[in-house]
Parts: C-alpha cells; structure tokens; sequence
C-alpha cells in the first residue's frame, strides 16, 4: 500500500479501518509492525541538502564546441543520464526525500524547533531542491527542457530535440523525481518530493509571464495563467516552491533598495503564481550574515523574514554533509551542489560531501568535458 510506504503509517490503517477482509487483516497486521519499528530521527538539525539546477537532456549540444555557454553548463548542469545514475545510488544508500518543515518546525507560540521525524532502521532523511527552473531564453535549443507543463492529469516536461521533435516526458529534476517515486514510493516521506526555486525575470517555469520584461498584454497574462496551473500540479504532487529572488542577485553585495525592489518584483510576478511560500534560496549561496547568528537588528534579515514572512533560509556549503543553524525564528541550512565543479573536485582527489550519496566516476556522462574546463562561465 503506498500511504504505508511512504511511511504514513496513521492515514494507511484509518484506511483499511473497518475492511473485514484477510488481505485487509493482514496488512494492517504489517502496518502495525512497521510503525513500531519506526524510531524518531535523532538529529534533525544533520540532514543533508542537495541542490541541482535544470538537467542537460542533449549534452552533444550543450558541450558542443561552438556553444556560448558551455563552460557554465559543465561547470552547474549536470546531464539527465548522470541525475538518473545518481538518484539510483542515493536511494539505494538508504534516503528518503523530506520537506525542511519535517525537520524543523514552528511549535503553538510560533518558535522555530527541532520536528519529531518518524523513519524505520535503514533509511535517513534528505532534503532536495532545484535552482531556476526557468528555462532561461539564453538555454534555447542548447539541449534543455523548455518547460514544465502538465499533460494527461500528470506534470511532465516539453522537449524539442535536435531535429526538431517535440517530446512530452521525463526530462528534468521535477519529472523525474516524480517518475522514480512512482516506482519506489519509500524514497518518498508522505509525498514530500523537494523545493523549487524560481527566479522571475525570464517568466515562471519556462513561460514568459513577467510583464516587467515582456509587458503587460494577453499572452503574457496567458503565459502567467499557464504558469499557474503548472505550479499548482506540482504543489499537488508533493513539490514546494521557494523563492530565488526575481532577478538572481546577490543578497551579499546588493544593497538595501536592490534588495528591495527586487522583492517587490517577485512578490508581484511569482508568488501570484507559485503561491505562498516560507523559503528562501540564496542566489549565488550569497547569505546576508556570514556566519553570524540572524536577527531582525540585520535590516535584510528583517525584511526577509520579518516582512516577506521566510523562515527557512538555504546557502551554499559543499564542503560537509550538513551544516545548519538556528534561532527562534528561524532555521538556516546549508546546501551541496550537484554540479560540474563538485563532481571535478571529487574526480581529482579532493575531500567532498559527494561520497556520501554516489560514487561520481561511476555516474559520469561521456560527453561531459573533462576536466570541467575554467574560464567565463553562465549567468547561473
């Protein structure tokens, strides 16, 4: 049974509650056992985080020679057939996809505290998310998914191969994940699947619906429509979104009124169309405090949370499995990249958090460039 799989063990027997059935006996005999084996996670505050951007499809067109962004796709993308190695290996070493609200949460006075997480022997918590899911205007005809749409009741992606074939599936981290679930609905925590964080200049999801960039006519407020419904599929099928500011800027060096009417434009163009939301990505992984304690005396902490109402904030740090911190009203997590640069650096020698979830050589493409190549790199 799948609620039982994905470990709600409650909603699986209120289910089969009142079935005079054996099969029905039976299984609620197996939930029983299941839920007592289940033990309380015992360190919410060490969960790692891992973060991808949207996945390279074509990589004969991505790393081709000629391609204006090729240093940028093979130092931050990563290829749909290493994403489908990798994920193989990270479920077989035991995770299980959870949102960050399973792990810390705000009790009835409104502070922020470490969740009780409920998982049987073997298995470990893992929290995913996904940069840009965009599908920028400078990713066309590079190899790239160009958006999200859904198609027969389910979320899946549009893909235009090179000669010119439109393709409905599997084609990116989103539709993946939930074609993997599918298949294996214990590496799912009760339908949690990760985080999407969407950016708005270029539009929502691979439609162009910022009427600050394309101005303010009937297919721009279609494209919002469209954008909207594909939001709300996902949020159905277990996704959350997070924001990743409207122009991906840098929450370090931008100053106050940057900071501000960027805000403003997000709040204007994305959260109409992804919904609410209490997380926070960092573009660039550019934190507002370095390692200091967040507080509202910060004014950009203040106008992120105090305002903007996040309480969950995600930079970048790939150098351990996890790190986090928190305060009252807040908790800050820090995530690993999955990406070009990461898997170089394993691939060298080099002390990574990878090891922990795939062995890299094993996943990698063999069209991807190596060793990643330096110099000018993509927008993101």
């Amino acid at each position: 049974m799948r609620l039982a799989a994905e470990y709600d063990y409650p909603a699986a027997a209120r289910l089969l509650k009142g079935d005079p059935s054996v099969a029905a006996h039976n299984a609620l005999k197996a939930i029983s056992l299941a839920q007592k084996r289940a033990r309380p996670w015992p360190t919410p505050l060490e969960v790692s985080h891992l973060f991808y951007h949207s996945l390279i499809v074509d990589p004969a067109r991505a790393f081709a020679k000629n391609q204006p962004q090729r240093v940028g796709y093979a130092q931050y993308m990563v290829t749909l057939s290493e994403f489908r190695a990798q994920l193989q290996q990270i479920y077989r070493h035991g995770y299980v996809l959870v949102h960050p609200q399973r792990l810390v949460a705000k009790d009835a006075a409104g502070t922020m505290r470490p969740a009780t997480l409920m998982l049987p022997p073997g298995r470990k918590p893992l929290v995913l998310s996904i940069d840009d899911v965009n599908y920028y205007t400078y990713m066309d005809g590079a190899g790239f998914a160009s958006n999200l749409t859904v198609s027969g009741g389910q979320v899946t992606n549009t893909y235009v191969d090179a000669q010119g074939v439109t393709h409905l599936g599997a084609y990116d981290v989103p539709t993946v994940i939930d074609e993997f679930v599918r298949q294996h609905p214990d590496f799912s925590y009760r339908g949690d699947k990760g985080s999407i964080a969407e950016t708005g200049y270029n539009g929502v999801l691979g439609y162009r619906s910022s009427i600050r960039e394309y101005g303010d006519t009937p297919h721009t407020r279609e494209q919002a429509a469209q954008a909207k419904a594909v939001a709300t599929a996902l949020k159905a099928e277990g996704w959350h979104f997070a924001s990743h500011s409207w122009g991906h800027i840098s929450f370090t060096t931008s100053s106050m009124a940057q900071i501000q009417l960027d805000t403003k434009l997000w709040d204007a163009e994305v959260r109409p169309l992804v919904g609410r939301t209490d997380e926070f990505v960092y573009p660039f992984g550019a934190d507002i405090s370095g390692m200091a304690t967040y507080s509202s005396a910060n004014p950009k902490f203040h106008l992120l949370h105090d305002v903007e109402g996040y309480d969950y904030f995600f930079p970048i740090d790939a150098t351990k499995a996890s790190w986090s911190q928190l305060t009252p009203n807040s908790w800050r997590q820090a995530r690993i990249n999955i990406d070009g640069i990461s898997m170089q650096r394993e691939l060298s020698g080099m002390k990574t958090a990878l090891e922990n979830f795939f062995i890299t050589r094993s996943t990698i493409d063999p069209l991807r460039p190596l060793p990643t190549p330096t110099g000018q790199t993509a927008q993101h």
